[in-house]
């Protein structure tokens, strides 16, 4: 008779304990959430040179849709929208493979490549911080900040590309 209410009551208190973790866990995400949240104000507050391209490097590269979605990509991250890291992995990579495929033969150099390297580097840098439940504000507005300056290092060598390219120089 002893063990059958011991039994019961170990039962009872296993039971009641149990109803309490999830709730907790729940509200602890939450709040997570809410810390890691980027607003457009905390974004706009970064400091860094924004370069945008030229018009003939714009007119040569604005046929490549992959570009075009890369632009809408870092409009939305300046938004504080991060929500295109949780699409699928495969789109992810695929953009940036694409994109190097589809780089028109003027702008098809090692340096514009390097670049885009370092921009696939640092989006992906900002994913995995961007999935992580640990990590802070300051560490996500930082690397916010370095794919930003990447994508801008881009725009800068396409331009760059371009008027070396117009450059005649005449031999005397």
């Amino acid at each position: 008779m002893r063990t059958i209410l011991l039994t019961l009551v170990g039962c009872f208190i296993l039971l009641s304990s149990c109803k309490d973790a999830p709730e907790q866990a729940n509200t602890d995400n939450v709040e997570a959430s809410e810390s890691q949240s980027l607003t457009e104000q905390d974004l706009a507050k970064l400091k860094y040179t924004d370069y945008i391209l030229d018009e003939e490097a714009e007119k040569l590269i604005k046929n490549s849709g992959e570009y075009v979605q890369l632009e809408d990509l870092v409009k939305n991250i300046k938004q504080g929208d991060l929500s295109f890291f949780e699409t699928s992995e495969e789109t992810q990579k695929d953009l940036f493979k694409n994109l190097r495929q589809t780089l028109p033969d003027a702008l098809n150099t090692e340096s514009v490549l390097a670049r885009i390297l370092v921009l696939e580097t640092k989006f992906h840098q900002l994913e995995s911080l961007y999935n992580l439940s640990t990590t802070t504000k300051d560490e996500l507005l930082k690397n916010t900040k370095e794919f930003l300056v990447a994508f801008s290092n881009l725009n800068l060598q396409m331009n760059k590309k371009m008027e070396f390219d117009n450059r005649t120089i005449e031999k005397p």
